[in-house]
């Protein structure tokens, strides 16, 4: 089975697991009504679950279908409807140029009744139906069950006017499962904007280069890009994206609720060039059964990282320490900038401020390499050290290399991004399901412990026909809203950019990484400082994947790779049109 295929099947198993609570009102309504003679249906409650039904399953309801639905005379659900309509429970939205057809859609004020409404129904059906716990159980009050009821993000709403775009929306992701979810949807948000959309995902290195081609034309071939976060510099120096604060009031995406890390790595020069879709930290995981069938503790210290990699490195069993980016170039030049971040180091010789280091002045150009140092050495030491507990092949892991294994039970700890967790969070067969805890980066003497934030941000080419600006930030403002982000998480996504997603209730039982995440945001451990989006960032990272790989392989020594990596760094930057 391919991974597309699989991703898929997980994505309509979790949008069926939103629907179990509607079918059991419906056949609860047949019963009734079936059961008692002088009980008449409710065709507002039919109508309701119907219009409803069709907007989880995009499908087009139109008003003969709900008066269908209703189980009354015409006259009588005509009547109920209009009455809905006037109450501003059900929207219409043209279906034609003329006007005289209609699709109908659910209100954000039905909506918002229909969640509260299925979690009252969940919550009185664990109460008196559910024999493992009794009417006095306290499973709400320890989860915060009322509390967060009434924070609870409703399902994602219809615009009241489809988007009039000549040949749909046109977007430019990463191929990752939270993107690939987006593709999984597509139904479903064609239905919420009213127009197509066509999807294109590109592996990290591709998906850069395809972004400067398209600067190149005379016209975007794309709506909507998604481009990794420490290259919101190069893009904005270059003039690829267009400022946010041009072409829309930035307040209407709420950016207070985005995590501070991901939204401040939006920015250059003091303005937004795109907006979080993907807060990714990269954390260290681990398998809780294995740590305490050898009584070791979580490690939050380089030094404890290395004893339990080696207490855990078993391979005549089959099983290695840890799992780590090493593959030559973009994969290993990430890791170094991390780790180089685990010894309190950034990359640039940034000015240290309360919590981490000053981004705000980058866009003035007055930074230079910081490689070649004592942290710099102690990173690379550090990275020979884990060499020893890794597998045979980790000089070719990378993303995805380095969190299969995990999730097959073959590796004791892996460092991974959290958008990578469905491959053990939603496969019961693996071993890590279940078993896994999630860290900041453990860190080296002297420094803190930091989660690297990666993940991606849309933004709007600065090419982009004026024609189609309007329904291109429309189109942005719905894929990275609440209600979207909270429709990933239910289909399998394990990324968040925003706080409120974090904190609703239905995310929260998803997965203990959101927990986990929002935790270390609030400790100030969401960083993304170690990877500072500068224009020459992605030469710096090959530099560095490329000389500390031949260190690895034993060819040079620490001190020579950390040598040459800082001369050809240096000479990127000295030579600014080189990246």
């Amino acid at each position: 089975m391919s991974a597309h295929t699989e991703d898929r099947m997980q994505s309509r198993m979790a949008v069926d697991g939103m629907l179990p609570i509607l079918s059991y009102l419906e056949e609860c309504s047949n019963e009734l009504e079936g059961a008692i003679d002088l009980l008449v249906p409710n065709p507002v409650f039919r109508m309701a679950l119907h219009v409803i039904r069709g907007h989880f399953e995009a499908k087009v309801v139109t008003p003969t279908s709900l008066i269908a639905a209703s189980n009354v005379p015409y006259a009588t659900a005509n009547r109920r409807l209009k009455e809905m309509i006037d109450a501003g429970l059900i929207e219409q939205r043209p279906r034609t140029k003329s006007g005289k057809s209609f699709s109908m859609h659910p209100s954000e004020k039905l909506l918002g009744q229909w969640t509260r409404l299925s979690d009252r129904v969940r919550r009185l059906t664990d109460t008196y139906f559910d024999t493992r716990h009794g009417a006095g159980d306290a499973r709400d009050y320890y989860f915060g069950g009322s509390y967060m009821a009434a924070q609870s993000i409703p399902p994602i709403q219809v615009l009241p006017e489809p988007l009039k775009v000549a040949g749909g929306i046109r977007v430019l992701v990463h191929g990752d499962p939270t993107f690939m979810v987006m593709e999984n949807l597509k139904r479903q948000f064609e239905q919420v904007i009213g127009t197509q959309i066509h999807q294109r995902a590109f592996s990290i290195d591709r998906l850069r280069q395809e972004g400067l081609r398209n600067a190149e034309r005379n016209a975007s071939r794309y709506d909507i890009i998604a481009l990794d976060l420490p290259w919101v510099g190069e893009f904005a120096d270059k003039s690829i994206l267009m400022p946010l604060d041009e072409v829309m009031d930035v307040e209407r995406l709420d950016p207070a609720d985005f995590h501070t890390a991901g939204w401040k790595a939006a920015h250059w020069g003091g303005r937004p060039y795109g907006v979080p879709a993907q807060t990714t930290p990269e954390l260290l995981f681990y398998r809780k059964d294995l740590f305490a069938r050898a009584g070791l503790e979580p490690p939050t210290t380089t030094d404890q990282l290395l004893d339990a990699a080696r207490r855990m490195h078993e391979p005549q069993k089959g099983r290695y320490g840890i799992a780590w980016n090493a593959a030559r170039g973009t994969a290993l030049g990430h890791t170094f900038l991390m780790a180089l971040a685990d010894f309190g180091q950034p990359v640039l010789d940034l000015d240290e401020v309360a919590g981490g280091f000053d981004t705000d002045r980058l866009h003035k150009r007055d930074y230079r390499v910081t490689i070649d140092t004592r942290k710099g050495l102690m990173a690379a030491e550090f990275l020979m050290e884990l060499l020893r507990y890794s597998p045979p092949d980790i000089l070719s892991m990378s993303w995805y290399e380095r969190v299969r294994p995990y999730a097959a039970g073959k590796i004791a700890m892996a460092y991974g991004y959290t958008l990578l967790a469905p491959y053990f969070e939603l496969d019961p067969s693996s071993p890590a399901h279940g078993q896994t805890g999630y860290l900041p980066h453990p860190h080296g003497p002297g420094a803190r412990s930091v989660a690297p934030v990666g993940g991606y941000v849309l933004g709007i080419p600065a090419n982009l026909a004026p024609e189609r600006i309007p329904a291109a930030v429309e189109a942005l403002r719905v894929f990275t809203s609440p209600e979207a982000q909270k429709l990933y998480v239910q289909n399998g996504s394990r990324t968040n950019p925003r706080y409120s997603v974090g904190a609703d209730a239905e995310v929260r039982r998803a997965s203990p990484i959101f927990e986990a995440v929002d935790a270390m945001s609030w400790r100030d451990e969401l960083q993304f400082w170690p990877r500072p989006p500068v224009p020459e960032i992605t030469g710096i990272i090959q530099t560095c994947g490329e000389e500390l790989h031949d260190m690895l392989r034993g060819v040079v020594t620490p001190q020579v790779a950390l040598r040459r990596a800082q001369e050809r760094a240096e000479a990127l930057i000295e030579q600014p049109g080189i990246t």
